[in-house]
């Protein structure tokens, strides 16, 4: 009878799970969820289940808005991202987990738990792209918002230099260490991956911030200036190219102009 129980509770967890994911398809997160946790709590081993709670979870929040319910649909999908961890899962859920974990906090602007979780991720595979690509965004979020905040207090324009030495030094010392790693992460995730026009377009936008904190020195300013230029172009034509490849296999023709 015990046996006929569990494979009962089996099959039914299942049949909730399949359920779930057709909800989930067709955007109804609140059915989708209540699915899976039903599918969790008859076969709480069914990990892809609780993967699927999480993502559900993911659904209903909406990243920058700081209110207490959308805050606890984030607190909800991070705690079942985390008992999927806990579930010793393999490889592949544990880095799905772990993105999700990381995106979240990132939604919730806490940077450093947002790096955090995608360094987890770099440890369970050092050759993924996008979790360097995701440090180095992270690094220019926490880059630019000091930067914006000075130009504002001295109301500076968006191009102009700091000529004032003190104020430089001021910047330098928040953003000098974000500045370097941001540069290294989306250098290395280019380099796994070659024609990442995103990690491109986010150079150009830390050369800009690093051209920001060369007090004293405008010479490096104007080269780090070209760089930023150099990757704007390497990333234009990228998804120029990435287009036109995209036209040809979907047989759209591209306005050509007269």
């Amino acid at each position: 009878m015990m046996l006929l129980a569990t494979g009962c509770n089996w099959l039914r967890a299942r049949d909730q799970l399949n359920k779930g994911v057709q909800a989930y398809k067709n955007a109804r997160y609140e059915e989708a969820i209540d699915h899976f946790n039903k599918s969790v709590a008859l076969d709480p081993g069914l990990g892809v289940a609780r993967l699927y709670l999480a993502t559900a979870y993911f659904g209903q929040f909406v990243p920058g808005v700081d209110t207490p319910e959308n805050v606890h649909n984030a607190e909800q999908a991070i705690d079942q991202y985390q008992k999927v961890l806990d579930s010793n899962p393999n490889t592949s859920s544990r880095i799905t987990a772990l993105k999700g974990i990381a995106a979240l906090y990132f939604g919730l602007k806490r940077f450093d738990k947002a790096k955090e979780f995608h360094r987890k991720v770099l440890e369970q595979d050092p050759t993924d792209p996008e979790a360097y690509y995701s440090i180095g965004v992270i690094d220019w979020t926490q880059t630019y918002a000091p930067n914006q905040e000075l130009r504002s207090r001295l109301s500076l324009k968006p191009d102009e230099p700091l000529k004032d030495e003190k104020v430089c030094d001021e910047l330098r010392t928040k953003n000098q260490g974000l500045v370097k790693e941001g540069v290294d992460m989306l250098n290395q995730a280019i380099k796994l991956r070659k024609d990442y026009d995103d990690a491109m377009a986010y150079l150009n936008l830390m050369y800009r911030q690093k051209a920001d904190i060369e007090c004293g020195d405008p010479l490096l300013r104007v080269e780090d200036l070209k760089k930023a230029d150099e990757f704007v172009e390497q990333a234009m034509g990228i998804k120029k190219r990435k287009a036109e490849e995209e036209s040809k296999q979907t047989g759209i023709v591209m306005d050509q102009g007269k």
